[in-house]
C-alpha cells in the first residue's frame, strides 16, 4: 500500500516572482533542523532513511478547497548514499617516489633558469658598452720617430 506524506507551505516561502525563464523550486527534505521538532508538524524534513520509490503531486489550496493540482510524477527512486571515504577515486594519492621526483625536477629546472638568467645578464653587459677583451684599441700618437734607412749595397760587393 502506498504511503502519503503531506507538506504544507505558504506563499510566504516564495515572496518574489521569478524572472522569465526561471522556475520556482521546492526542494523536498531541505529543512533538516526541524525534522524531530513536534511543534513543526509540516516540517520539510528529510525523507525516511529507507530507500525506495516515491511519486509527488502538488496541490494549490484556497482555504479548504483545492484550486489547482498536478498529475502524479513518474516514479523517483532514492538510493542510500555511500560514505565519501568508501568511494574509489582513480589516481587518488601520490606515491613518495612521485613526490621526490617532482621536487628534484623542480629544483633542477630552477637552477637551469637561474643559470640562463645569469648568462643573459653577463653577455648583455658586454654588448651594451661594457668592457671586453675584443674592443678596439685606442689610437697611439708618437711625437718623434727616427727612421732608419738601409742603404743599398752595391751588387758587386756581394
Amino acid at each position: 500500500t502506498p504511503a502519503y506524506m503531506t507538506l504544507n507551505t505558504t506563499l510566504l516561502n516564495y515572496p518574489c516572482p521569478k524572472p522569465d525563464g526561471e522556475i520556482t523550486v521546492l526542494r523536498v527534505g531541505s529543512e533538516t533542523s526541524c525534522a524531530h521538532d513536534p511543534s513543526r508538524p509540516n516540517c520539510n524534513g528529510p525523507l525516511p532513511k529507507n530507500p525506495g520509490t516515491y511519486r509527488v503531486k502538488f496541490l494549490a489550496w484556497n482555504g479548504s478547497s483545492p484550486v489547482a493540482e498536478t498529475r502524479w510524477s513518474e516514479p523517483i527512486t532514492l538510493r542510500t548514499a555511500q560514505h565519501p571515504s568508501s568511494i574509489a577515486v582513480p589516481g587518488r594519492g601520490h606515491s613518495g617516489g612521485m613526490i621526490a621526483l617532482t621536487a628534484i625536477l623542480s629544483i633542477l629546472f630552477a637552477i637551469l633558469l637561474a643559470g640562463l638568467l645569469a648568462m643573459l645578464v653577463f653577455w648583455g653587459s658586454d654588448t651594451c658598452g661594457g668592457s671586453s677583451s675584443f674592443s678596439k684599441p685606442e689610437a697611439v700618437s708618437v711625437r718623434r720617430y727616427n727612421t732608419h734607412h738601409v742603404y743599398d749595397q752595391p751588387a758587386a760587393r756581394l
